[in-house]
């Protein structure tokens, strides 16, 4: 790919934000560092997760308390010798560093205070108890009746919160949280066997005897009816009443408390790059130029006659690209994964062993939710799955589907975050271990890989795949220009309609993803940039003796990690490839 000079001036002085510096600096050897930062990670699992059968304390005590905990253990880390640790036990520093300042920083900017995006909130989240919990025993489902119990006094400290963000002006914006009521209002059910946090209680297992198993599912309908339905309608009438007539007008986050300060750490969090809005703005514009240019091409070789803008009302309008059904759409995702799974020895030497499925958006959330995702298992007893979203089939174009699977699926999010996770002989904060700079942009590099696996033999879903590509580097242009610029959203509506094939649907509601997930979108086109320059510099560098397999082995070795940690690996294989014999 030829970058722009702007993105190569970016990209070739890539720092990692979260290296720390001390000048009280303390040795470790490698023992004794691997001590302290499983110290540090159990200690951060016991602030995340609740005891067995409690919901999260999210009161102004505990989470005072958790901050102050964590900037201990930040001043811990600081004072370690980064430089006489190993590489690997670097790596470890740099993620523990950079997992406990995002959490540090979420608290001093009050992001607890707006616990809800447009697209889900904590509300949404209680929604997949059902699926995440383990019920292998008596008390694992005593223990989700308990957490049942606990649901309204959760919500309630959530929606306090949310009333001090009122009062402070810290709230999300007015202008995204149209319908947003409905995800809330979903979950409640007069019968309480249809609710979703009965679903643990509709199939009998072999461990539990007739008389305890009712009365659990006794226990499951009367927690629902006088527990989890009363909450939900709580928040829902808070919302409706309360919430979206006071919420604010603006939608910048500069226009929140320490707006400019809150959107720049954002920024460097989500693409663990030091880099300013406008920097990132020119990169998109430059990006923009470059793949608009590779659309027209596609629109001049299949012989449309018509202006571009006729040429994306043409894909956005004609029923040939559209499914009819949801079955039908489900179908073609899945009919896609497996080709892509057919491709990918050709590609990688590891695979995971974990299966994934693709399966639905869940309908409470669907309609204000993106087109797909992947969601990883929690659990090693569980597959990952692929989400379709099968709400408003008429703007779900198929043109789109291929570069979509690659991303959610394999070669994208499922490959890389299964392979991370089977990797045993990485510590489990690592394993675990998520950055979007790197996931995401392994993602959209992996869209990019449809190319060489053969996809988009069709004009049209060539075309998709740049408009994927397009999406994302507008992203860079629209994320910046409302957060720092001035922009209005429909400023940014009309910039990602005229730019993309998006339909007019996915258009609106990527822009107010955008507007209250500050940055996030960020991490994607910056992620992909890396990527693909690291490995144009590895072909350019060791030329026939580049192999694609094992490049992309290197890439993945050391789970996710930020984009610094990345060029280090990566520059290592090439001076390590560089010196073998007969180079």
């Amino acid at each position: 790919m030829k970058l722009s000079t702007q993105v190569k001036r970016l990209l070739g002085g890539v720092v990692c934000v979260i290296a720390v510096t001390s000048c009280a600096a303390l040795q470790h050897d490698g023992q004794s560092f691997s001590r302290l930062a499983e110290q540090l990670w159990q200690a951060e699992q016991q602030l995340q997760k609740a005891p067995a059968g409690e919901l999260p304390d999210m009161s102004a005590e505990a989470l005072a308390k958790r901050q102050q905990q964590r900037l201990d253990w930040q001043k811990k880390l600081q004072q370690v010798d980064v430089a006489q640790l190993s590489e690997q036990d670097q790596i470890n520093h740099a993620i523990l560093s950079y997992r406990l300042a995002n959490h540090i920083d979420e608290f001093h900017y009050q992001a607890h205070l707006m616990p809800l995006t447009a697209e889900s909130g904590f509300h949404t989240s209680l929604g997949f108890m059902p699926s995440s919990s383990s019920f292998k025993t008596l008390a694992d489902y005593q223990q989700y009746l308990s957490k049942l119990s606990a649901i309204p006094r959760y919500m309630q400290q959530q929606t306090d919160w949310m009333k001090l963000g009122l009062a402070t002006g810290m709230t999300q914006p007015k202008a995204v949280l149209k319908g947003f009521e409905q995800s809330i209002i979903s979950y409640v059910v007069q019968d309480p066997a249809q609710s979703v946090f009965y679903q643990p209680f509709l199939q009998k297992p072999s461990f539990l005897d007739d008389t305890q198993w009712r009365a659990l599912r006794t226990e499951a309908q009367q927690l629902v009816t006088d527990a989890v339905n009363p909450a939900y309608q709580a928040f829902y009438q808070f919302m409706l009443d309360e919430y979206l007539p006071a919420a604010r007008d603006t939608i910048a986050a500069s226009a929140l408390p320490n707006g400019a300060a809150y959107y720049q750490n954002r920024l460097q969090h989500y693409t663990t790059l030091q880099l300013t809005p406008q920097q990132v703005h020119q990169t998109g514009l430059d990006e923009v130029k470059r793949i608009r240019a590779e659309m027209q091409q596609v629109i001049d070789q299949l012989g449309f006659q018509g202006s571009f803008a006729e040429f994306i009302q043409f894909l956005r309008s004609d029923p040939q690209f559209y499914a009819k059904t949801p079955d039908e759409l489900l179908r073609y995702a899945a009919f896609l994964a497996k080709q892509a799974d057919a491709q990918l020895p050709k590609l990688f030497k590891l695979l995971p062993r974990t299966p994934y499925g693709v399966v639905p958006v869940p309908a409470e959330i669907a309609p204000k939710y993106t087109t797909g995702r992947y969601s990883g298992s929690s659990r090693d007893d569980q597959a990952g799955f692929y989400w379709v979203n099968t709400y408003a089939l008429d703007r779900r174009p198929l043109y789109e589907m291929e570069a979509l699977t690659l991303h959610e699926a394999v070669p994208g999010h499922h490959l890389q975050v299964a392979l991370a996770s089977e990797q045993t002989t990485l510590p489990d904060y690592r394993r675990s271990f998520y950055t979007s700079a790197f996931g995401e942009g392994w993602g959209l590099y992996a869209e990019y890989l449809g190319l060489e696996m053969g996809f988009y033999q069709d004009p049209y879903s060539n075309f998709g795949r740049l408009t994927y590509e397009m999406w994302r580097a507008a992203r860079l242009v629209v994320d910046t220009g409302m957060h720092s610029m001035g922009w209005s959203r429909q400023q940014a509506i009309d910039f990602l309609a005229a730019n993309t094939a998006l339909s007019m649907h996915n258009v609106t509601t990527e822009i107010d993803r955008y507007i209250s997930w500050p940055a996030q979108a960020l991490s994607y086109k910056l992620g992909e940039i890396t990527i693909r320059k690291l490995r144009t510099e590895a072909e350019q560098k060791l030329a026939e003796r580049f192999d694609v397999r094992e490049f992309h082995a290197v890439v993945l070795a050391n789970g996710s990690v930020p984009l610094a940690v990345l060029e280090q690996q990566v520059s290592k294989y090439i001076a390590s490839k560089q010196k073998q014999p007969g180079s």
